[in-house]
């Protein structure tokens, strides 16, 4: 696995990072939006990939 790869995931309330995860970029062009655990907010909320 190379690090170009890997990306971070922010939650979109609170604008912590609080996941890292790989993305083929040659095969998904978007960026992800995945609903995930924010330990800071205690909910399920949507997080989105950052630069």
């Amino acid at each position: 696995m190379s690090q170009d790869n890997l990306i971070k995931l922010e939650c979109s309330d609170c604008h912590r990072v609080t996941y890292h995860t790989f993305r083929n970029k040659k095969k998904v062009k978007t960026r992800l939006e995945i609903r995930k655990h924010c330990q800071w907010c205690k909910k399920h909320i949507l997080h989105k990939e950052t630069k």
